[in-house]
């Protein structure tokens, strides 16, 4: 926990300039990948920083902000903000994952009975970026993707963070931040996908 604290302090310091993806091999290999059909998939948005603050701090202060404007709006954003992970999310990052999984004869998914590795994707920033018309900053996520064995999670393949990690639309119509989030998430899963294929074609 306490390592994740602190990868997740220096990756808010990185964010604060430029919107250019990382992708870097922290531990272990990805050989283990190699013919296998299924993988399992798991999310954590445990110790989730919105920028540079806590989830919780950003989701009370915007709540207040939104209620303020007009009552009722702070709370539906709220449930929103949440349901997004689901709704939206997950299922952005999975859909481009498999995209180019099935190149390689793989498919990711959660829940996946007989898989014998399991993606867990750990959400440790989202900066939710902005568009006003006149101007736009994409979304960005930093994610560690930790591949582990499904009977027994300790045991650790390997960990790949990945960092500014951006999701825009690309037709500028992205005022809704779960928009533009979704598309970070989008490009997740197809970065991801592509290192696979790289890591294990070695």
């Amino acid at each position: 926990m306490k390592r994740l604290s602190a990868i997740a302090i220096i990756l808010t310091m990185i964010c604060a300039t430029g919107f250019s993806q990382k992708i870097k091999l922290v531990s272990g290999n990805l050989s283990k990948l190699k013919d296998q059909k299924i993988l399992n998939l798991e999310y954590e948005y445990n110790d989730l920083l919105v920028g540079k603050k806590k989830e919780s701090v950003y989701i009370q202060e915007t709540v207040v902000k939104y209620n303020d404007d007009e009552p009722g709006k702070g709370d539906t954003w709220k449930t929103a903000w949440v349901n997004n992970r689901e709704t939206r999310y997950q299922p952005k990052f999975e859909e481009l994952l498999n995209k180019h999984l099935t190149e390689l004869g793989m498919e990711a998914k959660p829940n996946a009975e007989g898989a014998t590795y399991t993606i867990v994707l750990k959400t440790i920033m989202i900066d939710p970026g902005f568009n006003i018309g006149v101007t736009r900053r994409p979304a960005i996520i930093n994610v560690l993707i930790s591949i582990v064995e499904s009977n027994n999670k300790k045991n650790s393949v390997a960990e790949i963070l990945m960092t500014k990690v951006p999701g825009q639309d690309a037709m500028g119509f992205d005022y809704d931040s779960g928009l533009r989030i979704a598309e970070a998430y989008a490009k997740c899963g197809k970065s991801l996908a592509k290192y696979i294929g790289k890591s294990i074609s070695k």
